[in-house]
């Protein structure tokens, strides 16, 4: 099973991709990066994509069935996505995000642990080179193996 590295990696060989990262959605950190950033600051990208992450988790619209989501900061970090967990306590109210620009595509596939639900991978694909299909279906996969600790 894949750590950090091995999977943003992985993520760096899909055609078309110019950067990777591991974020931590509760605080916007970058556990892991690889390749380019928007704006050539992973840190910053991996802050403003945590927002967005949040954003989705915490949406009552997007949850199923409609229910919201207490906010991240009155949750503790190790049970906020799992206070956003389905019935099933299996899957999260939303897989991935998919951010449309005129010349990339921006990714966020949510990690599901057994411990702490609070990561994402994030895949900057360019538009002109890159699969959105093929990036989706193996951020899904890499989702689903990735090891952290």
């Amino acid at each position: 099973m894949p750590g950090i590295d091995e999977s943003l990696l992985e993520a760096m060989r899909l055609p078309g991709a110019r950067g990777a990262l591991v974020v931590d959605w509760i605080s916007g950190l970058a556990l892991g990066a690889v390749g380019e950033a928007p704006g050539d600051d992973p840190e910053a990208t991996a802050a403003e994509t945590a927002e967005l992450a949040r954003l989705a988790l915490e949406s009552g619209t997007l949850a199923p069935g409609g229910a919201a989501v207490p906010a991240a900061p009155v949750a503790p970090a190790s049970s906020a996505l799992s206070a956003a967990a389905t019935p099933s306590d299996e899957e999260p109210p939303v897989e991935d995000l998919i951010l449309t620009t005129a010349d990339a595509y921006h990714l966020l596939r949510f990690v599901v642990t057994p411990f702490d639900s609070t990561v994402f991978l994030y895949l900057w694909l360019d538009r002109r080179d890159g699969n959105l299909a093929l990036a989706r279906i193996r951020l899904a996969e890499m989702a689903d193996r990735l090891v952290l600790g």
